[in-house]
């Protein structure tokens, strides 16, 4: 099955695979890509290669899957999917999630289960103007704070003053060891694409981390701290990786963290204790972005963290 779509105005200057994902939430990266590589989509009768070519409104979109708003397609993804998802904040053109460990933010197979399918179950997505697009990514089992834009012009001017690091984004963990009071990671990170296993690595992008130690805490004869993190720039599991560069792992960092650590404290840790716990938007901002301009928005530090926590450190967050 194959269908023919005319691109609204929403999604002029967007990216090709960003467009096809927000039109169909509820399918795979991985069928969009394919499907790219093959040359089956086609933007005004021109295969089309690559994710990042720039659409136009009003040009014809081809793909080879069903209309967003067929009937089987929304069936079966309305069936797997009608779990909703905490919400912490919604605008009319903005809504702030307060997303759960262990859920994924796009799905990984097609009418899988994650934030933004489930965000598509309780407002509509599928049309062919827009659907709900999830800004920036957490991984699976991180918590907190997550931005979804609700229009096709949020979502440009979101991904814009993301991409010149204009909203601050503050993180909570829990990790090994005695960290230093306060510090900036400034250590280049190379993600393997065939293992998904990112290192600090000099051939890497750019990548800043600042850190503060809110308290410490110690649990058997362990000692843990509470750090809080402000990521500068957003790369693939940047924090984890940047303490773990440290010396300082994430408790529960099945992949970069210390193990025999781990193993001790699997009764209470079932996760990396990574949360996000604040975005902050810059002032002054306008047009569909003004409903967030200056505001700041927290997601509360979920009990498998809280309880690491002294009372001093739940009170201040």
């Amino acid at each position: 099955m194959s269908c023919e779509i005319i691109l609204s105005q929403d999604h002029d200057g967007r990216r090709l695979d960003r467009t096809i994902r927000s039109i169909w939430p509820a399918l795979p990266l991985s069928a969009v890509m394919r499907a790219l590589r093959k040359g089956e989509a086609r933007l005004d009768g021109v295969r089309a290669h690559s994710g990042d070519i720039r659409v136009t409104g009003g040009a014809r979109l081809y793909v080879p899957w069903e209309e967003p708003g067929g009937e089987a397609y929304e069936q079966k993804a309305k069936t797997s999917n009608t779990r909703a998802v905490p919400i912490i904040w919604r605008g009319e053109n903005t809504l702030v999630i307060d997303k759960p460990a262990g859920l994924l933010v796009q799905p990984d197979v097609k009418h899988g289960d994650s934030v933004i399918t489930r965000v598509w179950g309780m407002f509509g997505a599928g049309e062919q103007g827009f659907s709900p697009a999830a800004v920036h990514r957490l991984d699976r089992n991180t918590t907190g704070a997550l931005l979804v834009a609700m229009s096709g012009g949020a979502l440009r001017e979101l991904e814009r003053i993301f991409r010149e690091r204009l909203i601050s984004k503050r993180y909570i963990a829990v990790v090994v060891g005695d960290l230093p009071k306060s510090g900036l990671i400034d250590a280049p990170l190379l993600k393997d694409e065939t293992t998904g296993v990112v290192r600090v690595d000099s051939y890497g992008l750019t990548a800043k981390t600042r850190y503060e130690r809110l308290d410490t805490i110690r649990v058997q004869d362990f000692v843990f701290s509470i750090a809080s993190i402000d990521l500068l720039t957003g790369r693939t599991h940047q924090a984890r990786v940047h303490l773990a560069h440290i010396g300082h792992p994430i408790l529960g960092d099945g992949k970069y963290g210390r193990p025999e650590t781990n193993r001790r404290m699997k009764k209470e840790v079932k996760r990396p204790l990574l949360h996000a716990y604040e975005l902050a938007f810059p002032k002054n901002l306008t047009g569909d972005l003004t409903e967030v301009s200056g505001q700041v928005f927290r997601s509360e530090i979920p009990l498998d963290m809280k309880k690491f926590m002294p009372d001093s450190t739940k009170a201040n967050g």
